[in-house]
């Protein structure tokens, strides 16, 4: 049997017999080979390994060459053209060039769609742009102050400065010459009409509107809710969430701070005591203010009600500069004490008490003291560019309108 195996081409036998390596696919012999040496192999199997435990391991490989051709180099072919060089290379029709003629071509087809527009409608035309050409500039060349029946009104060459919504004539006391010349300069700054209809390039004009229009509210004295009435009840609401009045929590133990460095509850509690101690004593003596935001809370607490009322009656013996001057500290501040505390210092109105030879408090405190958190939080960790620096001069600049608007030499 053995001998058999042997004899077979493309069969291998180790010395024990017990490896049988097939060389070739024995399925791609004819069936009488292949049918004859499996039966072979299967006797050998049996009579040398009865157990299934022992047969020996029969391992068949197909073994093939890689290569079944020689290997034939390549031909090169020699370069045997003469002539001029080819053509460069035309670019396809979706390419950045193309496009960009098709845009220009466009163009030029929209300009000329233009200008026969234009050539229909001329007369329309000019007129349009005579008057865009006039708003781009103004109509005044100088802006003067003069004093007429008893007022102080501001002239853009011989017309006299109106007000927007009523067109009556801005006219200023007497007792209040900054307050027009500093107006006449807002509006000697502008360059052109559509300038005067943006807001924030006129706010002292618009702030002086807002006073005259509490004045004639007042003087009509209709049923309805009068504005200075208005304008109370939105105060009354800052003062129950005074910046001044919400101080911060106790620091906890893993607060960083450097050593003998005030907290920021410190710094909240000195400033409100020294206000709100003036104010008690010489604003509206014989009230309670307490801070409204304290520890750990996270609502802020209402006044008492005599609080509120005292606060009350007090704005409604404002004048109408006084009162307008007012709103527009408490916006800027988001608070109504230090606002209280900068018209007091500067009204020359009856409830201005400060005397000639005290320290005033002016917009630079005004300022601090709306921004004490901002400023303490900033010298911890730096400004923002852009954003603090420019909000830190704008709150001046509202500040310092009032105090144009609430002063005058009429003061004692």
């Amino acid at each position: 049997m053995l001998k058999f195996i042997r004899q077979i081409p493309l069969l291998e036998v180790n010395r024990n017999f017990q490896f049988i390596n097939v060389k070739t696919n024995i399925f791609k012999m004819k069936p009488p080979t292949r049918i004859a040496l499996q039966s072979a192999i299967r006797q050998h199997l049996q009579s040398t390994h009865p157990t299934p435990t022992t047969l020996p391991l029969i391992i068949i490989t197909h073994q093939r060459h890689i290569h079944i051709t020689p290997n034939a180099p390549a031909t090169v072919s020699p370069i045997h053209g003469t002539g001029p060089p080819p053509e460069p290379p035309v670019p396809a029709a979706d390419s950045a060039s193309s496009r960009l003629e098709r845009r220009r071509k466009h163009a030029e087809l929209l300009e000329k769609a233009r200008e026969i527009r234009q050539s229909e409608s001329a007369p329309r035309a000019s007129a349009k742009k005579t008057k865009e050409t006039a708003r781009r500039k103004r109509f005044w060349k100088d802006v003067h102050v003069h004093e007429v029946d008893g007022a102080w009104e501001v002239h853009l060459d011989k017309r006299p400065l109106r007000r927007p919504n009523t067109k009556d004539i801005v006219r200023l006391p007497l007792s209040k010459p900054l307050l027009a010349n500093a107006l006449a300069i807002e509006w000697d700054m502008l360059v052109s009409v559509q300038q005067t209809t943006r807001q924030h390039l006129i706010p002292l004009t618009s702030l002086v509107c807002r006073a005259l229009d509490i004045a004639d509210d007042d003087a009509a004295q209709s049923g309805r809710e009068s504005l200075r009435e208005g304008i109370a009840k939105m105060l009354l609401r800052y003062l129950d969430t005074d910046s001044l009045l919400c101080w911060a929590p106790p620091p906890r133990p893993h607060d960083s701070l450097a050593e003998g460095a005030d907290t920021l509850r410190d710094v909240q509690k000195r400033a409100a005591e020294e206000v709100v101690g003036y104010l008690t004593s010489r604003v509206w003596p014989g009230i309670t203010i307490e801070p409204v935001l304290d520890g750990e809370s996270i609502m802020p607490r209402s006044h008492p009600e005599i609080t509120r009322q005292v606060v009350q009656g007090w704005m409604a013996g404002l004048s109408a500069w006084e009162l307008a001057g007012l709103e527009r500290a408490a916006l800027a501040g988001k608070g109504l004490l230090g606002a209280v505390r900068l018209l007091v210092e500067w009204s020359e109105g009856p409830v201005g008490g400060a005397s000639s030879g005290e320290k005033k408090f002016g917009v630079e405190e005004a300022a601090r003291l709306a921004s004490i958190e901002v400023d303490w939080q900033t010298g911890r960790w730096g400004e923002v560019e852009d954003t603090h620096d420019v909000e830190k001069e704008d709150l001046r600049r509202q500040l310092g309108s009032t105090v144009l608007l609430v002063t005058g030499t009429g003061r004692k």
